[in-house]
């Protein structure tokens, strides 16, 4: 033992200047316990008690002997050589004083259910940043069990991303320690975290606080989205509350003889969309947040948990995001397996599972799924996926878009995914930086949630909409600030019904679908309500009708589906078809009236004239309460708009995806000429500005749905300063969005 530290100490031995003894956690704890707080009691196992036991081990010359020339790169061989050191570290004997002292420690304090976590802490290296690198294990009972616990610590010390993130920052593999501090177990019904300043705005006067019911490891690593509570830190108002529902929850596994000591365990239907705090329980924990800051004299980042009635404070920290911009990710120390396109923000692991579309059944809740590209027919299976990689694709392309409604990450274009990634294989997908890393990365998005709830309060003159597909997201998009649906797509509701239309009218089948077509559209209609739902009528193309039910008989085989039979030109060729559609649409209005009609891919003015004629013979006739729009994604609208627009419309939205390629002659989902594919290009700023403005002139209102507002900021800034009148974007992007055209508006204001 180093002379004159201790091996074993009390949490109320050690304060908040003792780090080098006992890591961030264990000093905090110490603090936190000295000041009185309510801290579940412990004591912690210090770095000098690692040290000593690799020096009396014998150890150290074996676990330098295989770093010595391990190439960090090589992720197969970096998990083999982590894999030798755990073992040797585990396989070691633990030195009996010690071992004893660590059982006294444990039955001193009453045993039973124990947390035992990693503390690291480095000597001389005040830089390093090891959170999230190594190992905790909850729910740990008796005396032996918890010294294994913690050379299970010690031995992830030693985990692949500990040793590539220590080898590429030039550390010392034997100069970075570990305390493991050994804490009283709590049963959480309910969890979470705080911060006591706002996180994405660095705004000081705010508390705010996630929490989800079971353990707090849910928010930790990303797989449950919480509830958010914001709370004044003056007078402790409640100043905004946002409950999500919550299906499962981490629980301790009630089996003790099993492998997981803890699982998850479905919630009743009746506590699913319960808030996880009660507001007095809400005002109460503000005031320890506040107590704690006093206490530190700097914003904190707190773990908490709530067991009967009693709230426990697990953990706190120093915020370190305090910046005028949060979108800085911290370093991921994980080796990356592939990179790719971002296409749809966030971080998520899971293990893969490649798949075609004939295999999606294989995907199950958790899972990451990939695929050579994905379809319509992918949906249910993309739905049960944390986290979506596909070799071919841009951020336009299918797995792009519905990612971002689904709120998953997403990377695409990685070109060789499903041939570099193993079935099985944990990964994870960082699709706000377009990488996938070995293992699992535990990292906590401190301020998605938050984020979206502070932006979304912000009001604008030009509207936002929400582009939508999925009816189960209806009721939990309406209910954010967001003016309505700026585009309902149809495609994903007829994938669902799988049946070819003409093969259902065959069948004199045809009011079938309509009901079912219905069903869908009639969601979004009532959860809006009296809001305006922007339908865009059917897009598919003829290799995705030909995989429908029925489909290769009524549809032909083309080589390039995307330029071919499609949009309007179906409507007044395929009447019959287009009928049911209609019939539909007519259907809900019966009841709710803010469904309006957008007509796709039109290529002709005749088309729109023809087409809005075949609307107005079945009863769809512009008026007050019934608006129709055309999409503006083919050139020809942007040459003839006043042509168009004379027809007699009351809206266009410009699908920026389907323009950009066809005014660039680029295939949108190539991943060879993604870095070519760009809304910013001159030549389509010319045809936005032009479609914006002599629209306005006309008394059209003027809408945007491609991906394009979601991505660039400064493309949203034209938009709004040439007199946009909305824009229509993934559900993810909501609060950003806002933020970005009361930037764009104010600027317009001081000019």
């Amino acid at each position: 033992m180093r002379q004159g530290q201790k091996a074993i100490v009390l949490f109320n031995e050690v304060g908040k200047n003792d780090v080098n003894t006992v890591g961030g956690k264990g000093a905090n704890l110490g603090e936190m316990t000295r000041a009185g707080l309510p801290v579940p009691q412990g004591f912690i196992v210090t770095a000098s008690a690692y040290f000593d036991f690799l020096e009396k081990s014998t150890v150290k010359d074996k676990i330098a002997s295989w770093l010595k020339s391990l190439d960090t790169s090589n992720s197969k061989r970096l998990q083999q050589v982590a894999s030798v050191i755990k073992k040797l570290i585990l396989d070691s004997p633990m030195p009996p004083e010690l071992a004893e002292k660590r059982e006294k420690a444990y039955n001193d304090m009453g045993g039973g259910l124990v947390a035992v976590r990693s503390s690291a802490t480095a000597e001389d290296l005040p830089e390093a940043s090891f959170a999230g690198q190594q190992r905790t294990f909850l729910n740990v009972h008796g005396e032996k069990q918890v010294v294994i616990a913690v050379q299970e610590c010690w031995a992830s010390l030693f985990e692949p991303r500990a040793i590539f993130y220590r080898h590429h920052q030039g550390f010392d593999h034997f100069k970075v320690g570990i305390a493991v501090p050994v804490q009283k177990m709590v049963q959480s019904h309910t969890s979470g975290v705080m911060f006591t300043l706002e996180p994405v705005t660095s705004a000081s006067d705010r508390i705010v606080i996630e929490a989800v019911f079971g353990l707090g490891e849910a928010i930790v690593s990303g797989e449950i989205t919480p509830d958010l509570y914001i709370v004044s830190k003056e007078k402790l108002k409640i100043l905004k509350r946002k409950t999500v529902n919550q299906e499962v929850q981490l629980v301790k596994n009630p089996d003790a003889k099993a492998r997981e000591t803890n699982i998850w365990a479905p919630l009743p239907a009746s506590v699913q969309s319960k808030p996880k705090l009660s507001e007095s329980e809400i005002t109460k924990l503000a005031e320890l947040g506040k107590q704690i800051e006093d206490h530190y004299q700097f914003p904190q980042d707190i773990e908490w948990a709530k067991e009967d009635s009693k709230i426990f404070i697990l953990q706190t920290r120093p915020v370190t995001t305090i910046r005028e911009k949060t979108e800085v990710e911290p370093e991921i120390a994980n080796p990356v397996l592939l990179s790719g396109e971002k296409a749809s923000p966030g971080i998520a692991s899971g293990p893969a599972r490649i798949v075609r579309a004939s295999q999606i059944d294989k995907v199950k809740t958790g899972d990451v799924l990939v695929a050579e590209m994905t379809t319509p027919d992918f949906v249910p299976a993309m739905k049960r996926a944390v986290a979506i990689v596909t070799n071919r694709g841009g951020r336009t392309a299918h797995a792009a878009i519905v990612s971002r409604e689904l709120g998953i990450p997403c990377v695409v274009g990685t070109e060789k995914a499903t041939t570099t990634l193993k079935n099985g294989q944990v990964i994870t997908v960082d699709g706000s930086h377009g990488k996938i890393y070995d293992g699992k990365v535990t990292r906590r998005i401190k301020t998605t949630a938050v984020a979206d709830v502070i932006r979304e309060s912000i009001k604008t003159r030009t509207k936002v909409y929400v582009n939508l597909a999925q009816p189960e997201l209806a009721e939990n998009v309406a209910s954010r600030n967001v003016d309505g649906v700026g585009l309902l797509r149809a495609e994903f509701m007829v994938a669902q019904i799988n049946e070819h239309p003409q093969y259902m009218l065959k069948q004199n089948r045809g009011q079938e679908f309509v009901d079912k077509l219905y069903e869908g559209i009639n969601t979004f209609a009532k959860e809006f309500d009296p809001r305006p739902v922007v339908y865009r009528t059917t897009d598919f193309k003829t290799n995705e009708y030909r995989q429908l039910k029925g489909g290769e008989e009524f549809e032909p085989e083309e080589e390039n589906p995307m330029l071919g039979y499609r949009g309007a030109s179906r409507y007044i060729t395929d009447i019959e078809v287009f009928r049911l559609e209609i019939e539909a649409i007519k259907k809900v209005r019966r009841k709710f009236k803010n469904l309006w009609v957008m007509i796709p891919f039109v290529r002709t003015v005749d088309e729109l004239d023809r087409t809005k004629q075949l609307l107005e013979s079945e009863g769809l006739k512009r008026s007050e309460d019934f608006k129709l729009w055309m999409m503006v994604e083919v050139p020809s609208n942007i040459f003839l708009i006043e042509k168009f627009l004379a027809v007699g419309i009351d809206g266009i939205s410009i699908g920026s995806n389907d323009l950009t390629q066809l005014i660039l002659g680029i295939d949108r989902d190539s991943e060879k000429l993604a870095s070519t594919f760009d809304e910013r290009n001159e030549a389509v700023l010319v045809a936005l500005e032009r479609a914006i403005k002599v629209s306005r002139s006309m008394g059209v209102t003027s809408s945007i749905c491609g991906q394009a507002p979601s991505v660039y900021p400064e493309l949203t800034e034209k938009l709004v300063k040439w007199g946009i009148n909305s824009v229509s974007v993934s559900p993810d992007m909501i609060g950003t969005t806002r933020e970005i055209i009361a930037q764009a508006e104010a600027k317009l204001k001081t000019k």
